[in-house]
């Protein structure tokens, strides 16, 4: 049988000659430190301004807090150099009048106010947690456990205590049902994003003249789940089509937006 180890041999040599202990973890000098967990407090600190006041009874500190969204930039577009792009509340803004608007076969079966408040809830809290893309490489459940955190932060730290938290529990409540996505008020809700973007993506393509090719977006055309919000995308699809058509160029995924609108024909 093998030694047991003692206070003597349990102990690592590496190649520098450091006599260290087993447990000891060995971090190089150009290494960076690991980053503290985030945090909505440590958001907050970084702020220009000062944090709001804990259990307000007045919506203020919250409607100002609102703002960021105003300010914060959709981070998807920020790698293709796009100037004066869009906010997180501009794409909201817009969804909210989507939701509107939806086909009459869809409507019928709608709570459409309801709708147009998921819109304009559902990505409030990307106030504190920024605009996430796969190119950041959070996992998701990271995402969600920031923006959960956020969401209890804005809707019962800030209106827990104003007019007894009711709108803040709607909000909340609201929130969750998009996160979960299991209505069909959250399924059209999310369609309506994804329409929101790739309208969004053509208008910047026909900025650009030519110049700017968002065809990668285009993926997100497959993932609309509802027959009549398909009808929509078609028609987008079929646009940009006949845009870079007459510049005479062949953009980027055009084959799967050939084979979409080929769909149902």
């Amino acid at each position: 049988m093998g030694s047991q180890a003692t206070p003597e041999t349990n102990r690592v040599s590496a190649t520098s000659g450091l006599d260290l202990d087993s447990s000891t973890t060995l971090r190089l000098p150009h290494d960076p430190a690991p980053l503290p967990p985030w945090s909505v407090e440590a958001v907050l600190a970084t702020l220009p301004t000062p944090p709001p006041p804990t259990a307000p009874t007045s919506p203020i500190p919250f409607f100002h807090l609102l703002e960021r969204l105003k300010t914060t930039k959709r981070e998807g577009w920020s790698r293709f150099h796009i100037k004066h792009g869009e906010s997180i509340s501009d794409h909201m803004y817009r969804m909210s009048i989507l939701t509107m608007l939806a086909p009459p076969s869809l409507s019928s079966r709608l709570n459409i106010p309801h709708c147009t408040q998921m819109a304009l809830v559902h990505d409030m809290a990307e106030c504190l947690v920024g605009d996430i893309t796969p190119m950041d490489k959070v996992p998701k459940e990271e995402k969600n456990r920031r923006e959960a955190t956020t969401m209890d932060y804005l809707t019962r730290t800030l209106l827990g205590a104003v007019d007894g938290g009711l709108q803040g529990r709607g909000m909340r409540a609201i929130w969750q049902e998009y996160e979960d996505s299991e209505t069909l008020e959250a399924k059209f809700v999310h369609d309506v994003d994804k329409m929101e973007l790739l309208l969004q993506m053509v208008e910047y393509e026909k900025r650009g003249k030519g110049s700017l090719d968002l065809g990668e977006f285009l993926n997100v055309a497959q993932r609309i789940d509802l027959e009549e919000m398909k009808g929509w995308c078609k028609e987008v699809l079929k646009e940009r089509q006949e845009f870079w058509k007459g510049l005479g160029i062949r953009p980027d995924n055009s084959r799967l937006a050939e084979t979409m609108l080929s769909q149902g024909e």
